[in-house]
């Protein structure tokens, strides 16, 4: 904390918690606009959390089991959800709470995830299996299954171009999604991983472990880039900052821990859960952060302290051809210090009317990317109940005829 006081960082701050749910939260996830918050439970529901005071929250029920994953699709109109009972959900977030249901495993679904496209989602199970999918009509495409144990976690890559698996078998896959082959096996860990993700720029991915540590791998060179030993228990998840400097992490020792990943330094230890801190994740700007924990309780943050660089990070994107070039490259935009005032205004004056035509077609875009996924989302619930309309009617032309036999008889 002093370290990042002295930085001129303003701390974190505890926004609000929610309570709702029976049993330890499992997954935490924020809609694109952050209107919504997902969570998932051991209680076998998923709750969808309003973020504007005096909105009641969804309870979806559906699972036969405990719900170990969710997530919101890139557009923030679906919800997928994974769970002990072996399939995947697919959730309109609203009050009705339709979804459809695919058994995607034989085993525990531990994650799920949709694509940067929102086209696909990838799933990873106890079965030892990583599995690629259709988001419509939910289509299987195809298995990854080289790991020995079970399969904790599985991600897209930014571009969709890898997928990273993280594995009770101690290690962490890289797989060419287009090859369908792993390409890589990071070994080097001391224990179990239990959750993988990618760095927005692609370039590296970040691995939580059993045996309390967490690890920066480069993809490309396959090279240990980073390691902390900032927690006493165990690490269960982390989540990169949109920004890519920053790094949060959920630990079994009750705390989050924040890391600078410019300075490769521990900036802040948050005490809020009482007991495990179970799950964690970066709103996609990165403004809010929420966690669970295993005291049933659901808290968001504000971040606070990266207000100096992610809104130009995030505007601008600019990532090196290179990791380690990456940090380099972000450290000195923040280096760099804020340009004269005048140019500042003269800058805003010119890109004001500009920015606002751009909001004004990036909403238009989010709605209708939106209200497909809804039709599509219908579609495939008609599609069920057709089905099951259709088995039905079955049964009964075939029980009439029984009948008409047996009377012929």
């Amino acid at each position: 904390m002093a370290a990042a006081a002295a930085a001129g960082l303003e701390d974190p701050s505890l926004e609000k918690h929610f309570k709702g749910h029976r049993d330890a939260i499992t997954s935490v996830d924020f809609s694109l606009n952050k209107k919504q918050l997902a969570s998932g439970s051991m209680d076998s529901c998923l709750m969808i959390w309003s973020m504007r005071p005096q909105m009641r929250a969804y309870r979806f029920v559906g699972h036969k089991d405990a719900v170990m994953c969710v997530q919101f699709s890139p557009s923030g109109h679906l919800v997928a959800s994974g769970s002990r009972d072996k399939t995947v959900r697919l959730w309109v977030p609203n009050v009705k709470g339709e979804s459809t249901v695919f058994k995607a495993h034989t085993a525990t679904v531990r994650s799920v995830q949709f694509s940067s496209d929102g086209q696909s989602l990838v799933t990873a199970s106890d079965d030892k299996t990583v599995k690629v999918w259709t988001v419509h009509r939910q289509k299987f495409l195809f298995s990854l299954s080289q790991h020995i144990n079970w399969v904790r976690c599985a991600k897209f890559s930014p571009d969709g171009r890898l997928i990273a698996s993280a594995s009770d078998d101690k290690t962490i896959k890289l797989w060419d999604k287009t090859s369908r082959e792993c390409i890589h096996s990071f070994c080097d860990h001391g224990g179990f991983v239990n959750h993988v993700d990618f760095h927005p720029s692609g370039t590296c991915i970040a691995a939580a472990g059993t045996d309390n540590t967490v690890k920066v791998w480069d993809v490309r060179m396959n090279r240990l880039l980073q390691h902390y030993q900032v927690h006493s228990a165990v690490v269960n998840c982390l989540s990169f900052h949109p920004s890519g400097n920053y790094l949060i992490t959920a630990s079994n020792d009750s705390t989050l821990k924040i890391l600078d990943l410019l300075e490769g330094r521990l900036l802040y230890t948050l005490h809020g859960h009482q007991g495990p801190a179970t799950c964690v994740a970066f709103s996609r700007i990165g403004d809010f952060f929420a966690s669970g924990g295993s005291d049933e309780q659901v808290m968001v943050w504000k971040t606070n302290f990266d207000a100096a660089d992610y809104g130009d990070v995030l505007k601008t994107q600019k990532y090196a051809t290179n990791v380690t070039g990456t940090l380099h490259n972000l450290q000195s935009e923040m280096d760099c210090g804020d340009p004269p005032k005048k140019n500042k205004i003269q800058e805003s004056a010119r890109n004001q009317h500009q920015q606002e035509e751009e909001t004004s077609l990036a909403d238009t875009l989010e709605h209708i990317v939106g209200q497909l996924d809804v039709l599509t989302q219908t579609v495939s619930i008609l599609e069920q109940r057709l089905t099951l309309t259709e088995d039905k009617l079955k049964e009964c032309l075939e029980n009439q005829q029984k009948l008409m036999h047996s009377k012929g008889n």
